[in-house]
């Protein structure tokens, strides 16, 4: 939460962390997104991000779910399908091996590694799953690959030590409903520049330090202080499909 926090201030968002059930219905209310973050999972808290959901999904709020280690214990995977069974999710934010395991029962993750790489067969199940539940989703990796169903990019920047330091894609996927909540009309849009802003800083964080905990601090600096033009230079965005 602290580091996700951090991440949301140094871009200029507002962030509030909440999951008691007796304040998240008025929290998600006034919000401008709500991101459902599955890291330290409990029964209790899962009532109340699908309260949460609902809440925003009756006010027409933007919802970001990151299944953070969903195929690594039945807990965290049953509780990915049952948010996505009661609330409309408008982005699904994950690894490969987190997403695939609401796809296939028999991806097992490590944690919150990914054990997958994103080749073209994976990108279709994506695609598939992005049809099926109505949502977009990103699919970070070595490249995020970012698709609605229909129409498909890839972001190309990003560093391996940013996989060295926990809540990075926790951190990703508040951006990415910071970014939704700019734009809540273009929201694959917003997916995409999120994606390609965060993996670009990191990359120029890891310049000047590569190694994970100088790095965290280099990173929100980045973050902090880049303006659009020095983002702009470096982000490597490809579409690969329209339809």
């Amino acid at each position: 939460m602290n580091s996700t926090a951090n991440i949301l201030l140094a871009i200029g968002a507002s962030p509030v962390m909440a999951h008691s059930i007796d304040e998240v219905e008025e929290i998600a209310s006034v919000s401008s997104a709500v991101i459902l973050n599955i890291g330290t999972i409990q029964h209790s808290w899962l009532e109340s991000m699908i309260l949460a959901g609902k809440t925003a999904n009756k006010n027409s709020i933007p919802v970001v779910l990151d299944p953070v280690g969903s195929g690594a214990t039945k807990l965290r995977t049953e509780a990915v399908k049952r948010i996505f069974d009661e609330v409309k999710i408008d982005v699904f934010r994950g690894n490969t091996s987190e997403i695939m395991s609401v796809i296939s029962e028999g991806v097992r993750t490590k944690g919150v590694d990914s054990t997958l790489s994103l080749n073209s067969e994976l990108r279709e199940s994506i695609k598939s799953l992005a049809n099926k539940k109505q949502c977009i989703v990103t699919a970070s990796g070595e490249n995020d690959f970012i698709t609605n169903g229909s129409e498909s990019w890839l972001t190309k920047n990003g560093h391996h030590v940013m996989t060295k330091v926990t809540g990075t894609g926790c951190g990703l996927s508040a951006v990415t409903g910071a970014f939704c909540s700019v734009l809540p009309k273009d929201k694959l849009k917003a997916c995409v520049a999120a994606s390609a802003l965060f993996s670009a800083c990191g990359e120029k964080a890891a310049k000047i330090s590569d190694k994970p905990g100088s790095f965290i601090t280099a990173f929100l600096d980045t973050l902090y202080t880049c303006d659009d033009e020095d983002v702009l230079k470096s982000m490597n965005i490809v579409q690969l499909d329209t339809t």
